[in-house]
């Protein structure tokens, strides 16, 4: 018997008032540029019509989408909360002020900084405030400075030399960490001093006596935590106690999973906020709010957080940050812990199902919203699988798996995960019926030979009807579990 049909788990709107305000923007947009309003109706029927099971997206309320929309788009605001410098800015500090609080309440957080524009953005504004909290407040005490305005040329000089010594001991990129944790291309990798943890080459977890050895030959100067593509929990508690015994900074990047941690899924040694000095996170992904970043912090640090602009931003979005209080605003609501849950007990549903059928699973499942497939067992590359099961009407992205032999381009695996589909209301059934699909696609999918008859890691050919089979299927799922039921366009 299939199961009794679950409800979406976005928050409940009005179709028929949310209908005429799109048809309206809409209108207003086609008569000045036409194509731009085409590729905003196809983007709405291309989401409807697809499994997205992209690990990091998810789909917005109507509401937080309308709130961008918005003429607090055409206000200068740099600086923060009543310290402006630029005058008539009452009203960014009312939504920035809203945003803040919410964010304070929902994640139990002293203090919150709302004003990144990207999970990038939020890792810098860290990263930076880290580093004028530990090397500046110092320069300024040795120098007799009240402020940073004060340091002569030659403290400069002196604080630039330390600034160019620190170091970060972050989770490496194929053992599920993000490129902004070190990685040598990004600026993270050149901020920075930086060496690598990874995971136990058996099991695929973190191993926490390893990364302890690891702190302590390297001593950083910041510890840096979570995760962009690890399908398992992170003991806070012991990475807290790793930074503190090498004098280090424990720095959380919540970005995939904070709405795991808002939903109070994740909780106890396994909520960074109360362990952690400095969190960062977006605001989209599981917490389902606008593209944006945030930084929640300890008292000690919020100072220099909130230096964010013009530190490392440039002039806040009054639009964005607007849209994140209300965002914040319906994570406190009863039922985003119920869709928070949801994602998580989906997502062992998926796992399960795809190794039930033969899938080879990094770490062997998940316990948070991800699910990362090596598809080696397929004798596929990440990016030969991804793009079949595009073909297919699944969307997923490539990803590295623990010392991947095809590199970070190519790659071995592919992430999948739970947020966006629950927010369409997919329950247990749902996706186990996912998995079926994902691993029939796999299974009918081979590697193609290139143009000079040598292996290629990107083509391939998907045996005859296996995808439009899989498109009639998804589309019966998609079909029982609507996007925005009742937004009607034309």
């Amino acid at each position: 018997m299939s199961q009794p049909q679950s409800q979406p788990m976005s928050p409940p709107f009005d179709g028929g008032a949310a209908s005429a305000a799109y048809r309206n923007a809409l209108k207003v947009i086609e008569s000045v540029e036409p194509t731009v309003a085409g590729a905003i109706r196809s983007e709405l029927a291309d989401q409807r019509e697809s499994l997205k099971l992209i690990a990091s997206e998810n789909y917005a309320s109507p509401a937080v989408l309308l709130t961008m929309g918005t003429w607090l788009s055409d206000k200068y605001a740099e600086g923060t909360i009543g310290h402006r410098f630029y005058a008539g800015c009452q009203n960014i500090d009312t939504v920035e002020q809203a945003a803040a609080e919410h964010a304070k309440a929902l994640f139990g957080a002293p203090h919150a900084y709302v004003q990144p524009h990207s999970g990038i953005d939020a890792n810098l504004v860290a990263f930076w405030a880290i580093l004028a909290q530990r090397i500046e407040s110092p320069a300024l005490a040795k120098a007799g400075a009240k402020h940073v305005n004060d340091l002569t040329a030659e403290d400069w000089e002196t604080l630039r030399r330390e600034l160019g010594n620190q170091r970060a001991l972050g989770m490496s990129l194929d053992a599920g960490g993000h490129l902004t944790h070190g990685f040598r291309p990004n600026i993270s990798g050149k901020m920075f001093e930086q060496s690598s943890y990874g995971t136990d080459p058996e099991t695929g977890l973190l191993d926490y006596a390893a990364v302890r050895a690891a702190a302590r030959e390297f001593r950083p100067l910041i510890l840096i935590a979570g995760y962009s593509a690890y399908p398992r929990r992170v003991d806070f508690a012991k990475m807290r106690e790793i930074a503190d015994e090498v004098g280090a900074v424990l720095m959380v990047d919540m970005a995939h999973f904070a709405g795991l941690v808002a939903g109070k899924v994740l909780t106890g040694d396994f909520d960074p906020v109360p362990h952690a000095h400095v969190v960062t996170t977006t605001t989209h992904k599981s917490l389902r709010g606008p593209r944006g970043g945030m930084v929640l912090c300890q008292p000690e640090f919020a100072d220099a957080v909130d230096r964010g602009c013009p530190m490392v931003l440039g002039g806040p979005l009054g639009q964005v940050m607007a849209a994140k209080a209300v965002a914040l605003a319906e994570a406190r609501q009863p039922a985003f812990r119920i869709y928070a849950q949801a994602v998580a007990d989906n997502a062992v549903t998926l796992a399960e199902g795809l190794a039930k059928r033969g899938a080879r699973l990094v770490t062997g499942g998940t316990d948070n919203h991800l699910v990362l497939i090596d598809v080696t067992s397929f004798g596929l590359t990440g990016r030969q699988a991804e793009s079949a099961l595009l073909d297919a009407g699944i969307v997923t992205n490539r990803n590295a798996v623990p010392r991947d032999p095809n590199g970070a381009w190519y790659t071995s695996g592919v992430r999948i995960g739970t947020p966006a589909l629950t927010s369409r209301g997919f329950g247990a059934d749902d996706f186990d019926r996912v998995a079926e699909l994902i691993v029939d696609v796999l299974t009918g999918t081979t590697p193609s030979a290139a143009a000079s008859g040598a292996a290629s890691k990107a083509k391939y050919s998907i045996a005859e009807g296996v995808a439009a089979k899989t498109r009639d299927a998804a589309g019966e799922l998609l079909a029982r579990n609507p996007l925005y039921p009742g937004l009607e366009l034309d």
